[in-house]
């Protein structure tokens, strides 16, 4: 198409023709102006119009069909809308182009602009693609969102149980297991591609998950609620674990922020800590409501139990006070002692039983041994199992300690190059293990005087 003459145009009427006869374009051009000239007064005259600038240069394609001649003609135009559709209009009314009849009709009336605006926004979508292969996709509002559109489009059914899961869970070396389909999307948006659904299953765990966590270290990811525990509990029981990351309390794994989940992830706790945690916090809590039910008792006791009176007229084989209430302290002839004297009474029931003794201590030889391997260990990681003898009956890796002890008989004691843990004691205890070696320990909820404990931080915990 010829140049239109024009700065800007905003408009572009459309129309064909049909004419009973062969003719020329300017033919064509010549009746249009002709027979619209005075049709619509001065404003509107197309000759003005186009000497004004107000319209450009009417363009003419036409297709040969034998004795007639039929085309499509073009009008720019930089008026507003509705003077552009009363031209288009006048358009129509051309009946004639020399001898011949004609007949004209537009088609439409295009704004250019709303074409310009597509081409803009197409435009714009190839430059953020470009951005986001040089830019870090989390730097700008509208990469984020293209981004997270793009990773949720990654899911892929990983096993022959379909489970939701990331494109990187086959080839990454590290694992990370959460509950569903949802959590899996949210970890993929933030470019946690690693990541597999166990399906929210509490009782059943497939056999895919239990495969791969024998193979990779395994992270579970878990709801910040009570759901997420029962499902840690049947993971455990089920597969291999290396550590625990938590949602915060009260928050699901598909709700967290890319901050939170970072967070969480960064903060992961290896499964025996984490355990041990439970635990204390459990007993902790047991203790609590004992402390509370015993305070409870004993305040009914003390209003129901008469008070003992030092009376000097009273024989000398005057009653003894009741058995299971000892008083401590003496109440005196006043009743501000007397008040006094509740205080001091405490049921005998509730008295703990002392301790047990400790086990003698280990011989020279056996310690010198334990000794030297926690040494040698230092920076490994790895762990070893020794006989009463002091030779080394297995080394294995930490994560694989449990498992080994667990499985192993006539084991005198364990050294590891790592954190002695509460589920650890506990299960030395169960296997009649009598020392345990580690660098440090955890915060023991009570004192395990059946078993030495040592680390290089403290020394010897107990023994």
């Amino acid at each position: 198409m010829a140049k239109t003459y024009l700065d800007i145009v905003k408009y572009m009427v459309e129309a064909k023709f049909v004419i009973d006869g062969s003719v020329d374009k300017p033919d064509i051009i010549g009746a249009v102006f002709g027979q619209t000239e005075g049709l619509l007064g001065d404003d509107l005259d197309l000759r003005e119009l186009q000497k004004n600038g107000k319209i450009g240069r009417i363009e003419i394609e036409l297709l040969p069909s034998g004795s007639k001649t039929s085309g499509k003609l073009f009008l720019p135009a930089s008026l507003d809308r509705i003077e552009t559709c009363i031209l288009a209009a006048a358009v129509e009314s051309v009946d004639r182009v020399g001898p011949y009849e004609a007949q004209f009709s537009v088609d439409k009336v295009e704004d250019t602009r709303s074409e310009k605006r597509r081409k803009i926004l197409s435009r714009a979508k190839d430059l953020v693609k470009q951005l986001l292969n040089t830019e870090i996709p989390d730097s700008k509002e509208i990469a984020e969102k293209v981004q997270s559109e793009v990773r949720a489009s990654e899911i892929i059914a990983y096993g022959p149980e379909h489970l939701p899961a990331g494109p990187d869970v086959g080839k990454s070396d590290e694992l990370v297991i959460v509950e569903g389909r949802a959590d899996v999307l949210n970890l993929l948006r933030n470019d946690i591609t690693n990541v597999v659904a166990v399906g929210g299953a509490t009782n059943n765990i497939p056999k895919t998950i239990i495969t791969l966590a024998e193979q990779k270290e395994v992270t579970v990811f878990l709801d910040g609620d009570r759901g997420g525990e029962l499902i840690l509990r049947t993971l455990m029981n089920n597969t291999e674990i290396d550590f625990v990351a938590k949602a915060p309390d009260g928050k699901e794994v598909e709700d967290l922020t890319r901050k939170e989940i970072i967070k969480a992830i960064r903060t992961k706790t290896p499964l025996d800590q984490y355990t041990g945690s439970r635990k204390k916090q459990q007993y902790e809590k047991h203790q609590n409501f004992q402390q509370h039910n015993d305070h409870n008792y004993q305040s009914r006791e003390q209003q129901q139990q008469p008070l003992p009176q030092n009376n000097p007229e009273l024989p000398d084989s005057a009653p003894e006070p009741q058995p299971e209430l000892k008083i401590i302290g003496s109440a005196g002839n006043s009743g501000e002692d007397s008040e006094a004297s509740i205080q001091n009474i405490e049921p005998q029931r509730y008295k703990k039983p002392a301790p047990p003794q400790p086990k003698p201590a280990l011989e020279s030889m056996v310690l010198t041994q334990l000794l030297s391997g926690l040494d040698e260990l230092s920076g490994t990681l790895r762990s070893r199992l020794y006989d009463s003898t002091g030779n080394v009956v297995k080394e294995i890796p930490i994560r694989e300690l449990l498992t080994a002890v667990q499985d192993s008989n006539d084991v005198y004691a364990i050294v590891l190059d790592g954190v002695i843990t509460q589920r650890l004691v506990e299960l030395s205890i169960q296997k009649g293990i009598s020392a345990v070696y580690g660098v440090r320990a955890n915060p023991m909820p009570k004192k395990h005087t059946e078993i030495r404990l040592y680390t290089k931080e403290q020394g010897t915990i107990s023994s």
